[in-house]
């Protein structure tokens, strides 16, 4: 008997009231051009949106029951809805992709078609993009410096846009840090891994939900949670700090020895070598700390993030009630 491949799109919504529609009118539209042999779910997960994205998920759902809906309890990150989404996915392959549809549905075909011929994981790499200037410059400042401290390869040019086969899927259940990078915990775990080309979108309405303070906070925890070079740095810093203090030394001292006469007393130097060397010794504790609160963190061994509704299931079986149901994770 020829059973079907069920394939599912984990989309995280955060303040995407007016993209929610848009969005879900073309996943169908893509889907319905590969019915065949296939079955898909769409699990959005609400990540505590303080708009209406919920009622409107909520009204999605009631139509249609490929749409499950998982909303969290309050905001607790981008990174942790797509992991509650991939917690959540019973399928033969996953497709994450965000709300805005910077990522295009379209591309979705690409993937699966480079699944079918024997990839685990389809990432969706980026040709060209419709950003800012600032936007398109940080982060390529972000994946020059990622690429030159992690101990990992991680593709240039990439999101969480990608699709993940079962098995890559359920290896990355084993992970649960908090501080979340999943494009390199995906290139963590391995496996055959391809790339898709395609032109990025500009956002279809609405703000980002990255601002420069969480970009920088995003681009931090994919450093310090692939790389112990920070760490590294420190010690040869330190030394090159040591030399530099050597080298002033030998300097004093000659000048004291061969030309007494022409030596100066004064405060300049000696002020602006302590308020430096001060501030190189705040700039590596800050590096320590950073790494010391990871540590922290860790091990309060809290839950990822806590569901306050879910919506799943048939609903012409659904018993009444059955699409509000509160759960505790």
């Amino acid at each position: 008997m020829f059973t079907k491949k069920r394939i599912a799109f984990v989309l995280p919504i955060f303040n995407e009231a007016t993209n929610i529609l848009p969005l879900y009118e073309e996943l169908v539209a893509v889907t319905s051009r590969i019915t065949s042999g296939y079955d898909f779910e769409f699990i959005f997960v609400d990540d505590g949106s303080s708009d209406h994205s919920l009622s409107t998920l909520l009204e999605l759902r009631a139509k249609d029951d490929r749409a499950t809906v998982l909303s969290f309890s309050r905001n607790f990150g981008h990174q942790l809805a797509v992991t509650a989404g991939l917690d959540a996915a019973e399928a033969d392959a996953v497709i994450i992709m965000d709300t805005d549809l910077q990522d295009p549905p379209r591309v979705a075909i690409e993937l699966i078609e480079r699944w079918e011929l024997g990839a685990d994981v389809v990432y969706a790499q980026r040709r060209s993009r419709k950003d800012t200037f600032f936007k398109r410059f940080t982060a390529h400042s972000f994946y020059w410096a990622l690429a030159r401290l992690a101990s990992i390869e991680i593709p240039r040019n990439t999101g969480d846009f990608r699709l993940l086969d079962r098995k890559v899927v359920e290896e990355l259940r084993k992970y649960r840090e908090h501080d979340r990078f999943l494009r390199g915990l995906v290139s963590h775990v391995g496996f055959q891994q391809e790339a898709v080309l395609f032109d990025r979108d500009a956002r279809f309405s609405g703000s980002t939900g990255y601002p420069l303070k969480k970009m920088v906070r995003f681009a931090l925890d994919g450093i310090f949670g692939f790389s112990t070079v920070p760490l590294q740095l420190i010690s040869r810093f330190g030394a090159l700090t040591s030399a530099v203090a050597a080298l002033g030394v030998v300097y004093v001292l000659a000048q004291r020895l061969l030309a007494p006469a022409t030596t100066v007393p004064g405060w300049a130097f000696v002020m602006v070598s302590v308020f430096f060397i001060g501030g190189v010794q705040m700039l590596m504790l800050g590096v320590l700390g950073n790494y010391v609160g990871r540590i922290y963190v860790e091990s309060q061994n809290r839950p990822l993030y806590t569901v306050s509704v879910t919506a799943r299931g048939q609903l012409a079986s659904a018993p009444k009630g059955a699409e509000h149901v509160l759960v505790a994770s």
